[in-house]
């Protein structure tokens, strides 16, 4: 157990030692779930004492909001590093697969992330005192992203002239957060391949519902496993390369 005065002995500044916390509440929250997200345990995995979660923080609401924020950060990136292409559909395919990546490495995060969990069950998440606007700021960088990517396939032609990106946006989040969820809750066990056989045609019908047509759709969905595929390998030769 550590020394109460860790933190100070090693004369760390209040931004690492809220660094500490929030990388030990993520790890914590991975390998056991929600449910061991205490201040003791998080403080312990830290290095700190445990009152700093409450000196620095305010408390464990606090503590997993910036645990939130962080996992929105990280989505954020995740966004970010699917190159804007000659094929914007295929982008946004993209965007998707990244989506389900992040969730698939730390499913905890993503339930907590979405409102799905708290740290004693399932429920919807009560944003921290002061950090509901941060929470905002944190979604609203991923959310405004993946805006950018719609306008850009809106501007293509490819679809009816007149369409909001922003709808659409909201559209194909939640097409890929309802497959995420079903998939993480094991839904789909009876497919061998649910990207394949339920994320892919579900995505398609929704950009021909817009007015792309299957062919291009289908075309766009290829390019985008294939940049996946790429980017995947890539990523296992050289795990620093994401960096």
């Amino acid at each position: 157990m550590p020394s109460p005065d860790k933190e100070t002995t090693v004369r760390l500044t209040s931004e690492q030692i809220i660094e500490r916390l929030v990388d030990a509440a993520t790890t914590l929250l991975a390998k056991a779930g929600p449910s061991e997200i205490k201040a003791r345990s998080v403080a312990e995995a830290a290095q700190v004492s445990t009152m700093s979660v409450y000196y620095h923080l305010g408390g464990l609401p606090e503590l997993l909001q910036a645990v939130v924020d962080r996992g929105f950060r990280d989505l954020a990136l995740a966004f970010e590093a699917v190159p804007a292409s000659d094929d914007p559909a295929a982008d946004l395919f993209g965007i998707a697969l990244a989506c389900r990546q992040l969730a698939q490495a730390n499913p905890h995060l993503y339930d907590l992330m979405f409102g799905l969990a708290t740290r004693r069950g399932y429920r919807q998440l009560r944003p921290a005192r002061s950090g509901a606007a941060a929470q905002s700021e944190a979604f609203g960088t991923a959310y405004s992203l993946l805006v950018g990517r719609c306008a850009r396939f809106v501007g293509s032609g490819r679809i009816r002239g007149g369409e909001n990106p922003e709808v659409i946006a909201t559209q194909l989040w939640s097409c890929v957060h309802g497959f995420v969820t079903l998939e993480l809750g094991g839904h789909f066990a009876q497919f061998p391949d649910p990207v394949d056989q339920v994320l892919q045609p579900t995505m398609v019908n929704l950009l021909v519902g817009l007015g792309d047509t299957a062919e291009s759709a289908q075309s766009s969905l290829v390019n985008a496993l294939r940049a996946h595929s790429r980017e995947s390998d890539r990523s296992a030769a050289d795990p620093q390369a994401r960096g």
